[in-house]
């Protein structure tokens, strides 16, 4: 695939805090890559070094093949964006705010209307912005960012205070542009919301890429021993599982949760565990998600990575 967005070991400094170190990327045209991270792991900062917002103390960004500082023009008149905290005309009606958004990035009169009923404000846009609520905020913002039919959508945060329905809005509309060769970045700390949607996910630490890869790619990686969900009517009789051959553990968590060597021994198991009369309820290979697979990564990335311990 075409390369949409690069970055090779950028790195940005405010004051003595390094927000963003060394940090390497690679997002290719059409595609959609989720920057995952507790707050202050730089996703933030990245997405404004993506724009040319921000100026990199080191390494390179390349935007289709632009500089974001040299070509910041050209770069914004490509991108939707939409910051966590996104700043509208609260004096002027929703309406005005879009109608304002149109004449700059000089699009067509009829993409006010469409936008508006995307995101469903469109019943809304005759009040003042300062009477909205915080979801109708994030919705004219969402609005806002993809009147001019954009090639790159940037999303920071985009489901901060929005009800289910709109969220869900959000999400359909990230699937729709990526779609159609559209290339989006989202930066979120909800694992749900990357669920689904992300082409890649790169897990941000300490303003660095710590893990990236397709999510199918990250459970391999990372997720190597399957864990199985198990019950049975009298669970006294899966004692025994943890001294079966195969089994690595078990721990109870509602039922029985088995990680194993392999889903290939899971119908021997079940077959020894018949024969001795256990009558089974249920028995659930357990799907990675993305919850799963970022806890593991994280508890994994420690262990390579241990913290010295603090002196007193």
């Amino acid at each position: 695939m075409t390369t949409g967005i690069q970055l090779d070991g950028v790195s940005r400094k405010f004051g003595q805090i390094r927000a963003v170190d060394g940090l390497t990327m690679n997002v290719p045209q059409g595609s959609v890559a989720v920057l995952l991270g507790p707050n202050g792991a730089g996703k933030t900062t990245t997405v404004r070094l993506i724009t040319g917002s921000l100026r990199p103390d080191a390494g390179s960004i390349r935007v289709f093949g632009l500089d974001p500082i040299a070509d910041g023009q050209a770069i914004r008149q490509r991108c939707g964006v939409v910051p966590p905290k996104p700043a509208l005309y609260d004096r002027l009606t929703g309406r005005n705010n879009l109608e304002y958004a149109a004449m700059i990035w000089d699009a067509p009169a009829r993409a006010i209307e469409e936008a508006a009923a995307r995101f469903g404000i469109d019943d809304s846009l005759h009040l003042k912005v300062a009477g909205y609520s915080t979801g109708m905020r994030t919705r004219l913002a969402l609005a806002r960012a993809v009147i001019h039919d954009p090639d790159i959508l940037l999303l920071d945060e985009p489901t901060a205070g929005l009800d289910p329905e709109s969220a869900r809005a959000v999400l359909d509309l990230i699937r729709e542009l990526a779609g159609s060769g559209r290339t989006v970045i989202m930066a979120t700390h909800l694992l749900h919301e990357a669920e689904g949607i992300a082409d890649q996910v790169i897990l941000m630490g300490a303003g660095r890429a710590r893990a990236a890869g397709h999510p199918l790619e990250l459970a391999a990686r990372y997720m190597k021993d399957p864990v199985v969900i198990i019950d049975a009517e009298n669970r006294a009789t899966l004692e025994t599982l943890q001294g079966r051959p195969g089994v690595i553990s078990t721990v109870w968590n509602g039922a029985l949760h088995m990680t194993i060597e392999s889903i290939e021994i899971l119908p021997d198991l079940v077959a020894e565990l018949v024969n001795d009369g256990v009558r089974l309820t249920r028995i659930e290979p357990m799907a990675a998600t993305l919850e799963h697979l970022y806890f593991e990564m994280q508890r994994q990335l420690r262990d390579m990575n241990p913290q010295p311990p603090v002196s007193s």
